[in-house]
């Protein structure tokens, strides 16, 4: 019926989007039609952030081009960088930093006055949007331990360059390799909360700046993009604790306690994502401490027992290994959700512009159960 109540929307098709699919049932994810895997194995960020926007892989001169573009845009202005160190000195958290200064960027925006329905110009912002997040989360960090930030690198790509901001060194092969992997993972997922958040701004014709700060909320909140640092936060427990990882796990689930990092909305299966982050893990133990990994994949071998767990559909999604991956490169873990921003920012980006080019102003209604017929009563007799 056309006056059926689907919470959560669960189900309902608001639009169509060449952009990602995902089929849960056999573990796929795909952008534009290449699989996950193939593009975290062969591609480049950039060249994903390329494929989204401009619906093709890039020629060697659309990469080269396409890369100097990013490069010459990563740097921030004074005033807003200024703005990041207020915010770091009054103990400001690193996602609502983010979130601050991305509406901040709109100011120092050359074209800030163009329409949003021109859709070249709102592409170029985004570009602008996407190279600068960096930026910014490198020097709040930097900020909040008392560094100043470092100018970016236009010699290295967009993850080796983050990480060098963020960290003062240069990554290793390995180490930028394993965060470019991250940030394709990330970077497009569906109608998730976040993007759909984008799209509903989008779809008042508000500017690209708009809607990312927008997405940026909506990926703050715990149920969304928080996951990561959640499983974190439980490894550190599992590794403070006395117990085997298996016996900690038993009795967290005895007590009803859920892990994060299992189970997901779409997928019901193991995450393809999270499979190409076990690999990453794995190769990050071999040079460095084990510990992290090891703990995650006994867990996963608990939790996915079908003869201590025979809950359908429980699996490991990309949270469950990002989280250990991040520690691994030296990353906080308050941090973990504005990477996922800083990725997922070229998929928000994507929907947006796609939607815009056949927009319908998005608004869907709620079954009112209120009172009827109510008497007022003038406010002196109340």
């Amino acid at each position: 019926m056309a006056d059926d109540l689907k919470k959560g929307l669960e189900g309902v098709l608001v639009a169509e989007s060449e952009l990602s699919s995902i089929d849960g049932d056999a573990g796929r994810l795909i952008y534009r039609g290449y699989s996950i895997e193939d593009l975290a194995e062969r591609a480049q960020f950039e060249e994903v952030l390329y494929l989204l926007w401009y619906g093709h892989l890039p020629t060697e001169a659309e990469y080269d081009e396409f890369t100097d573009a990013m490069a010459a845009e990563r740097e921030v202005d004074d005033a807003i960088l200024e703005t990041v160190r207020s915010l770091a000195d009054a103990g400001e958290k690193p996602m609502a930093a983010l979130r601050t200064a991305t509406s901040m960027l709109s100011a120092t925006e050359p074209e800030g006055d163009s329409d949003p329905a021109d859709f070249e110009a709102s592409l170029r912002k985004g570009r602008r949007i996407t190279a600068k997040m960096p930026t910014v989360l490198a020097a709040f960090e930097r900020f909040r331990q008392g560094e100043e930030p470092l100018d970016p690198n236009p010699e290295l790509g967009l993850a080796a360059n983050f990480l060098y901001m963020f960290t003062g060194e240069e990554p290793d092969e390995v180490a930028a390799e394993t965060f470019d992997q991250a940030l394709i993972l990330h970077a497009d997922h569906g109608l998730n909360a976040s993007t759909f958040t984008s799209m509903v701004i989008g779809s008042t014709m508000a500017d690209v700046y708009s809607a990312l700060t927008g997405g940026i909320g909506a990926l703050s909140g715990s149920l969304h993009g928080g996951a990561n640092q959640d499983v974190m936060e439980v490894l550190f427990e599992i590794d403070d604790s006395d117990l085997d990882p298996r016996d900690w796990v038993e009795q967290a689930t005895d007590e009803g306690r859920r892990i994060p990092g299992f189970g997901h909305r779409v997928y019901n299966v193991k995450d393809p994502r999270a499979k190409i982050l076990q690999q990453r893990s794995a190769e990050l133990a071999e040079t460095g401490d084990s510990k992290w990994y090891d703990i995650t994949t006994t867990l996963e071998a608990y939790l996915t027992d079908e003869k201590k767990l025979p809950e359908k559909g429980i699996a490991p999604n990309v949270d469950f290994y990002s989280g250990s991956v991040y520690y691994q490169l030296g990353i906080p873990i308050d941090t973990y959700t504005p990477i996922f921003a800083m990725s997922r920012a070229g998929g928000w980006i994507a929907h947006v512009l796609e939607y815009q080019r056949d927009n319908r102003l998005i608004r869907p209604r709620a079954r009112y159960t209120g009172p009827e017929d109510q008497e007022f009563v003038p406010l002196e007799e109340r």
